[in-house]
């Protein structure tokens, strides 16, 4: 069980909607529930769509991040579901979309053909898990726990490949709100909470991909003050956070 809440981490560190994190909360109570009292074949089930909105979570910082390579992305989708991805308001839109070609979004950042292969057998597991087949593939906890390992090991791949876009998210976020009398929010942290957080749906994963930020890297420009000082503000409050928690 313990393991397992190390997804977490992968998950927004906090919401744009309310209904938007007591979905996520109902995911994680529907595990740990089940998992507690030994129903591991529905307790997969739910750890499944914990780690789908991660995958929707991760496409989703594409689309607001980098429009263009998403907009190619929808290449051989229908016209209605390239309309309707195009105009999404909310990561949860995806999940119109079949799990196995959602999956493709992930070659904007660089998965293989073999690597999205292997991402697809867990949509294929959890299909084999949820259809009245006559057969309960998770019986025993050890049984969950190794494939809860194999999970943990996808979503940690897919956040590496996800650093990019995360960094080029940040240096546009610092670029464009250094300045407190021109942005949304004059109080720095309230910014950083509303507008880089909770804006693109950003994990503790991904936070920490930006307190990494070579902040002297835009240095000398317009604004290098004020571009060290909301940095500064992430770091004291969100290092050393640890978001392996459910609420």
């Amino acid at each position: 069980m313990e393991e397992a809440l190390e997804l977490a981490n992968y998950l927004p560190h906090s919401f744009k909607t309310r209904s938007e994190q007591e979905y996520i909360l109902f995911l994680w109570e529907a595990f740990e529930s089940n998992y507690k009292n030994e129903k591991y074949q529905f307790a997969f089930l739910a750890y499944h769509m914990l780690t789908m909105s991660f995958v929707y979570f991760n496409i989703w910082q594409i689309k607001q991040t980098e429009p263009k390579d998403f907009s190619m992305g929808l290449i051989g989708f229908g016209k209605e579901i390239e309309k309707s991805l195009l105009a999404a308001t909310s990561p949860f839109v995806f999940s119109a979309v079949n799990e196995r070609s959602i999956l493709r979004f992930l070659k904007l950042i660089a998965c293989d053909n073999g690597k999205i292969g292997t991402y697809a057998k867990l949509v294929d597991d959890r299909n084999a898990s949820a259809h009245p087949n006559g057969n309960i593939f998770y019986r025993t906890e050890a049984a969950l726990d190794v494939k809860i390992t194999e999970i943990l090991r996808v979503v940690a791949e897919i956040q590496t490949h996800s650093k990019p876009v995360i960094e080029h998210c940040y240096r546009e976020f610092l670029l464009q709100n250094h300045d407190a009398e021109e942005r949304e929010y004059p109080d720095t942290d309230d910014q950083i909470r509303e507008v880089l957080i909770h804006g693109n749906y950003l994990s503790q994963k991904d936070i920490e991909i930006c307190l990494g930020f070579d902040v002297e890297s835009l240095a000398g420009g317009p604004g290098s003050e004020g571009l060290r000082d909301l940095h500064a503000a992430l770091v004291a409050t969100y290092k050393g956070e640890d978001a392996n928690r459910t609420a």
